[in-house]
């Protein structure tokens, strides 16, 4: 029975030792890593936006065919 309950506590004591090594491990990113991923962000962001912006620009043209639109 003891052998139960130790292996329960061992549990969130495993748990909170692994995020204190991971909070230790974690660094602040620098100036120029941050600037980095946000321009990887800005792109992706534009990527998507074009893509959306064609597909709307093909849809409209082959909705209006098939609905017949006044």
């Amino acid at each position: 029975m003891s052998e139960k309950l130790k292996e329960f506590m061992d549990v969130p004591q495993e748990f909170v030792r692994d995020g204190r090594q991971f909070i230790t491990r974690c660094t602040k990113p620098s100036q120029k890593e941050f600037a980095q991923i946000c321009r990887a962000v800005a792109i992706g962001f534009a990527v998507m936006g074009f893509i959306g912006y064609f597909v709307k620009l093909i849809h409209i043209p082959i909705n209006n065919i098939l609905v017949g639109g006044a």
